[in-house]
């Protein structure tokens, strides 16, 4: 059965690490929506970020989605219009930020309109994270984050700190929330009921699509839920060696244009 559906991560995938959308990559999109496929970015991402992407891409039209948040929300591209969206409640976001504090690692909370952190000292990646999604950061205590819709948090953090601490957190967090690295930086956090794999099952579904007409590509852990979901799971040749292992295909490095 042909492909009608293909979702792309962004960084990583898309994007080369120029943060740039290549003339091939850009040319082979246009050319699969002339032939009737949607193309919709699945990424970590906020909104925020991706809005220059989708212009550039000329993925804004009517019938456009796109899924951020690594799925916790899902929008119509050309209306900006909510089709899923997943909170975090703020008793997670307590629990979340409780386990941050206990392990010394910055933490920030994503909603829709920007980056909140309760860390006096902002973390140096949740500013590199404000920078890269185009998003404000706002300092508040726990106390202040009662009625935010909290779509996703991040614990962020040199590599070897990161990696080190996350050895630490018990499993019962990992039990209650979908918890993957996004970059080697990144640990991101949202509700359990919330992953890229789940949206584009539900977007297939809402387009009357089969599984087996889908696609997806990506190259971190925070992909792994989609490529596990979709029927032909694309990974890029710079992605993770445990990711490759499920992939139907590999393709070349984003400095390839994959």
């Amino acid at each position: 059965m042909s492909i009608k559906l293909v979702a792309i991560d962004i960084d990583g995938t898309l994007l080369n690490s120029q943060r740039q959308i290549t003339t091939e990559v850009h040319t082979a999109i246009q050319d699969a929506k002339k032939a009737g496929v949607k193309i919709v970015i699945a990424t970590g991402r906020p909104i925020s970020g991706v809005r220059a992407i989708l212009e550039e891409l000329n993925l804004t039209d009517t019938g456009d989605y796109v899924i951020t948040f690594n799925g916790g929300l899902v929008q119509d591209a050309a209306t900006g219009e909510d089709i899923v969206k997943d909170t975090l409640s703020y008793d997670d976001y307590l629990d979340i930020e409780l386990v941050a504090r206990k392990f010394n690692l910055p933490m920030h909370a994503s909603t829709k309109e920007g980056i909140y952190t309760a860390n006096r000292n902002i973390g140096k990646y949740t500013i590199y994270e404000s920078t890269l999604v185009s998003a404000p950061i706002f300092y508040r205590t726990p106390e202040e984050m009662v009625g935010k819709e909290i779509i996703k948090t991040m614990m962020v953090d040199e590599p070897d700190i990161l990696d080190e601490k996350i050895k630490l957190i018990p499993p019962s967090f990992f039990n209650k929330y979908n918890i993957s690295k996004s970059a080697p930086f990144y640990l991101e956090i949202t509700p359990k009921t919330a992953s890229k794999g789940k949206a584009i099952q539900y977007l297939a579904e809402y387009l009357g699509l089969t599984l087996d007409q889908t696609m997806a590509i990506g190259d971190q852990e925070n992909d792994r839920s989609m490529l596990e979901m979709v029927h032909n799971p694309v990974v890029m040749e710079n992605g993770t060696a445990e990711l490759k292992k499920i992939a139907k295909y590999i393709t070349k490095s984003n400095q390839e244009s994959g």
